[in-house]
Parts: structure tokens; C-alpha cells; sequence
């Protein structure tokens, strides 16, 4: 705790630099009230009236929690400095952008499992809750390991070079078709009917309660969020150190990521590029990593235990010049590629699909 002007501060430690990033215990806590606040008011919308949200209600949405964290960070330039507010705006654009290629997965899984529109946003609220309390715990991991062992970048940044080549590499898409092992024992060791009652996780079939496949589709979720959880946190750590910043920034990535699932719609299928520009962004901040690492290096194995002083420390305007430059080529890229008209063709041909068959069910 620090005292400046009559008022407390806290310190998150920034070791790139030495410098400690201080912020009022006030903005601090009522940053995570009024995040909670809204978070619980999203959520008691979503159960009290389950729905498909139009184009248009998503869109607002999605700009208000988008205006949300441009105040929020805002707020960070005018409190903490500039350096400290970039690095939430880089850390939240990246964190935005593995969140979106989050919901390419849960597509798959709405799809697979046949879970009604209607109840969608249900599933989604419950995976972002989820995906919340995943990485709080990683970051709060993180920000100890951090902390005590400065030699935790090398792994960070082989880690996030390893994820970005098996990104790049385009492969596993066959093994979506493929049931995990957990789901296929669920399904043996719990009783389960074969269809869904409205967003309910049990029903009652022949006088028996039993579960509904909205569970399976919940663990599906969980178990997705945790695979995320695994890749972002040390991502984010490779662009700040602040325990306060990785968290807002993560919370609002997942924020608005429901309406915006439903407002991209087919969108996502033309997004062909989207996957091959994370891998860049990944890539990019693993090689940031490692060189703080050097930078940092206390290894006895390595160059004597000392600091490696010629290792460049990336600024953080540089990092989300890359991140954000990376990312709007991709769009375009995808946007008016060949593939992505024939995406956007087999999106329409799928929805049209859609619509006939609810249409000779309700007849």
C-alpha cells in the first residue's frame, strides 16, 4: 500500500521495467463492483427471458461493452499513465481476439449437440462465468509464480511459440466430429434423457429425474474454457505484469462476447484468416517473452546467471501496433477472399437448411 495526495494506492510490480503501476484501492474495488454488477444484471436477463437476440440488440450490446472498456481504459491513461493504459489496451485487444476465436469452438458445440437459439445465450452466459472464475485462479497462479521465479518466461514463451505453429498448422478440425472420452463416460455413468427441456439441466422422463444433455453441453463448455484459459493467461502476461490489468482486461474481453456470438452469426465462417493472425499475435508476444526473459535471466546455465543486456525489451506501443495491425489485415484479407464468399454461401445454404426443417417440425 502507497499514500499520495491523502489518498491509498496499491502497487502491481512491473519487473520489465521496475516500475510500479499505482492506482486508488477505490478504483481498484469499485472497478470489480461495478463489473460484477453488470455481469449479474447480464445474467438475470438471460435466464428470466431466454431468447434470440435480433441483429440489432446484439449490436447495441456489444457497443456499449466495447465503450465500456475504451472508458475503462480511459480511465487507466488518466490514473496510472500512459504506459500502464496501453498495456490494458493491448492486453484487452488480445484477449478480445482469443475470445472470438473462442466462439469458432462454440459454434461446433452448439451445433453438435443441437442445443436450441432459444436457450443459446444460456449456455454462453454459463461458459463466460465459467471461463471467469478459470483464469482469475491462472492469473492469480501466474502473478505468484511471476513474482518468485522471473526464469517462468522462457516456459511462457516456448509455450505460446509451441501453441502458435499447432495453431498455424490448421490441423484437428477431423476431431471435432470425435466425442471426448469424459463426455462418452458422462454418458454412460449419468442417466440422461435423449432431448433437451427448455435451458434445464434435469427433467423428468417415465417418473424419473434424470439429466438432460444441456449438462454435457455445460462440461463441454467448461473443459473448452479451461484448454483458453491455458493459452491466454501467459499471453497476457507477455504484455503486462500487473495482476489488476490482466484481470479487467480479461473481463471485459468476455464481456459481450455472448451478443456478439450472435451478431457475427455467419460471419464467423468468413473469418477464414482469423485463426492464422492469432497464431502471428501469439507468436509475436512468445518471442516478447523470451526476450524479457533474457533481459531478466538469473539461469546459472545461462550467460553466467546475469542479465542479457543487448536483449531489446518490445515497447508496449510496438506490441499493440502489431496485435491490432495483425488483426485488421486478417479481416480484410478474409473478408475478400474467395474462400470467404464460398463460407459465406455455405452459411446461407445451412441456415436456409435451418429454417425448412424447423418449419416441417412445426408442421
Amino acid at each position: 500500500m502507497h499514500r499520495f495526495a491523502g489518498e491509498t494506492y496499491t502497487g502491481f510490480l512491473y519487473p520489465a521495467k521496475g516500475i510500479s503501476v499505482q492506482l486508488p484501492v477505490w478504483f481498484e474495488v469499485g472497478s470489480f463492483v461495478v463489473l460484477g454488477i453488470i455481469l449479474a444484471l447480464d445474467l438475470l436477463l438471460v435466464l428470466r427471458r431466454p431468447h434470440e437476440p435480433s441483429m440489432k440488440e446484439a449490436g447495441l450490446w456489444v457497443a456499449f461493452y466495447v465503450a465500456l472498456a475504451m472508458v475503462f481504459a480511459g480511465a487507466m491513461f488518466m490514473f496510472a499513465g500512459p504506459e500502464f493504459g496501453g498495456q490494458f489496451v493491448a492486453g484487452w485487444v488480445t484477449e478480445y481476439s482469443l475470445s472470438i476465436d473462442n466462439l469458432f469452438v462454440f459454434i461446433i458445440i452448439m451445433a453438435r449437440f443441437a442445443v436450441p437459439r432459444k436457450y443459446q445465450q444460456e449456455v454462453l452466459m454459463v461458459g463466460i462465468i465459467i471461463a471467469l472464475i478459470l483464469r482469475g485462479i491462472f492469473i492469480m497462479l501466474g502473478a505468484i509464480v511471476i513474482e518468485q521465479f522471473s526464469w517462468v518466461f522462457y516456459i511462457f514463451g516456448a509455450f505460446l511459440l509451441w501453441t502458435a505453429w499447432k495453431q498455424a498448422q490448421d490441423e484437428g478440425e477431423d476431431e471435432e466430429d470425435r466425442e471426448n472420452p469424459l463426455i462418452e463416460k458422462l454418458r454412460k455413468v449419468i442417466p440422461m434423457s435423449e432431448k433437451f427441456d427448455g435451458g434445464k439441466l434435469r427433467t423428468v422422463v417415465n417418473g424419473k429425474k434424470v439429466f438432460t444433455p444441456m449438462l454435457i453441453v455445460f462440461v463441454t463448455i467448461g473443459m473448452t474454457d479451461l484448454l483458453f484459459a491455458v493459452d491466454s493467461i501467459p499471453a497476457i502476461f507477455g504484455l503486462t505484469q500487473s495482476a489488476f490489468i490482466v484481470f479487467t482486461a480479461n473481463i471485459f474481453a468476455l464481456m459481450g462476447l455472448r451478443q456478439l456470438y450472435f451478431l457475427l452469426g455467419g460471419l464467423m465462417n468468413r473469418l477464414i484468416y482469423l485463426k492464422h493472425a492469432l497464431s502471428v499475435i501469439l507468436a509475436f508476444i512468445g518471442v516478447k517473452l523470451v526476450l524479457h526473459a533474457m533481459h531478466m535471466n538469473e539461469l546459472p546455465f545461462i550467460n553466467g546467471g546475469h542479465h542479457i543486456e543487448w536483449a531489446p525489451e518490445i515497447p508496449t506501443y510496438v506490441s499493440l501496433a502489431v496485435i491490432v495491425g495483425t488483426i485488421i489485415i486478417a479481416v480484410i484479407a478474409s473478408l475478400v477472399s474467395s474462400g470467404a464468399q464460398k463460407a459465406k454461401l455455405d452459411a446461407r445454404l445451412e441456415e436456409d437448411a435451418r429454417k425448412s426443417k424447423s418449419m416441417s417440425d412445426a408442421e
